[in-house]
């Protein structure tokens, strides 16, 4: 039996057809750090990592987005059109990125998934992957007063 889908490298040509199929997901936070100029940076610096997952008819039915630091890997909006689910390509798409990090060394990869996302985490659980209720995420802006497209005036050490 063959796939009626396929995997491949995502490229900036999928940029809004995998924004409108992150928009249309539940579970998927987007914000200025998608934006068309800061996809380009990320896909730049993560050459070979994220990939897109398109129907036997050719139209985009599942996108990745994987980036590695050095030490670990990461995954990121990981999604698949609600009318493709359940076929294997959440899998396909994560376990492509995987084989990817491993080439570059990464031996623990790490996926950011919303408190509120249960779906998402029934998938992630599915596949193997556990919840890590030791670490608590914090995050910081480091462009301070930062446009919608996330530039800004740069950022600014506070004095105490």
């Amino acid at each position: 039996m063959s796939q009626a889908f396929r995997i491949r490298e995502f490229l900036m040509g999928d940029y809004e057809a995998s924004y409108a199929l992150w928009q249309a997901s539940e579970g998927i936070g987007l914000s200025a750090a998608d934006s068309r100029e800061n996809m380009e940076s990320f896909l730049s610096q993560n050459r070979g990592l994220s990939f897109v997952a398109e129907s036997a008819e050719g139209s985009l039915v599942g996108a990745l987005l994987a980036s590695c630091d050095g030490r670990r890997g990461f995954l990121y909006h990981c999604a698949v059109a609600g009318t493709h689910r359940r076929q294997g390509i959440g899998s396909a798409l994560v376990d492509r990125a995987l084989a990817a990090l491993a080439n570059l060394g990464m031996r623990k990869c790490h996926i950011f998934v919303l408190a509120d996302n249960a779906e998402g985490k029934r998938f992630w659980r599915r596949i193997g992957w556990e919840e890590r209720t030791t670490i608590t995420v914090m995050s910081h802006d480091v462009v301070a007063g930062a446009d919608a497209q996330g530039r800004g005036a740069g950022w600014r050490l506070k004095s105490w």
